[in-house]
């Protein structure tokens, strides 16, 4: 995306002009939104469903890197999850590397456009008033497995992580595994959100 393109946005009868690329992001930072704070009398028991927060706690993800972690939220709401989608297009790196944080991964993704199907989807989902999910990254994913996988249908599921420029990791339910698949085509995708304080 070309940092000089522009877009037009009508502001009280005036045509702002704004760099097309500060708008998609301002957009993201609106739709996935900034992690709520909580204190931490409000975590719940791995498992049990986490009260206003649209899903069950799946555990604490530790960040990479020193970076804050976070408390993973598996939905429960049927449009959390998708049976037939496809993660993106063949030939194109995306940046979308991170292990561990999904929602960087599905920034990624979306800043390069509806072609990342599974990232799109889930940046659009909003549950019980909450607007903030993404497609979550490997070892997000693994958690989920380990916790709650009886959450699951099982079979795969596909992740936020790109392998290569043809290829992304999926996780399995069905008996824990990791591998990847070609981007193209299509699987399961089931949407996270988080909570970090």
């Amino acid at each position: 995306m070309s940092s000089t393109a522009e877009i037009e946005i009508p502001f009280h009868g005036a045509r702002l002009s704004v760099p097309k690329e500060a708008a998609v992001k301002a957009w993201l930072d609106s739709a996935l939104g900034r992690a709520t704070e909580r204190a931490a009398s409000d975590v719940p028991a791995v498992g049990e469903y986490w009260e206003g927060q649209g899903g069950v706690y799946a555990g604490f993800v530790r960040g990479e890197g020193g970076a804050l972690g976070w408390h993973l939220i598996v939905p429960t709401h049927p449009s959390a999850t998708n049976d037939g989608i496809k993660w993106g297009p063949y030939n194109v790196d995306t940046g979308a590397k991170s292990h561990t944080d999904g929602m960087a991964n599905t920034k990624a993704l979306a800043l390069l456009g509806d072609e990342h199907q599974a990232a799109m989807w889930a940046t659009k989902l909003e549950i019980e008033g909450h607007r903030d999910f993404y497609l979550p990254a490997r070892r997000e994913l693994a958690l989920a497995e380990v916790n709650l996988a009886d959450h699951f249908v099982k079979g795969w599921y596909w992740s936020s992580m790109q392998y290569s420029a043809d290829s992304a990791w999926y996780q399995t339910f069905a008996d824990g595994g990791q591998d990847r698949a070609g981007k193209g085509i299509t699987g399961r995708a089931r949407a996270v959100r988080r909570l970090q304080f």
